[in-house]
């Protein structure tokens, strides 16, 4: 399974190292990775359930909660 927010749907997404830019003109690649976190959700079924999700996602949940 890929590396992907369970909410947002969320993947990593290719650039480019900032070290190699300027004056050297050969750019190498890099992958940018979500910041994916455990979270336990609620289920369908009245218990919970353990999701990777991002930080942005768990930010809105709890705040939702309040």
């Amino acid at each position: 399974m890929a590396r992907a927010c369970s909410i947002c749907g969320k993947v990593s997404m290719g650039g480019f190292n900032p070290q190699s830019s300027g004056m050297n003109r050969v750019r190498a690649h890099r992958r940018y990775q979500p910041n994916l976190q455990v979270t336990t959700m609620p289920a369908k079924n009245g218990g919970t359930e353990k999701v990777l999700a991002c930080t942005r996602c768990r930010r809105t949940l709890t705040k939702n909660a309040r």
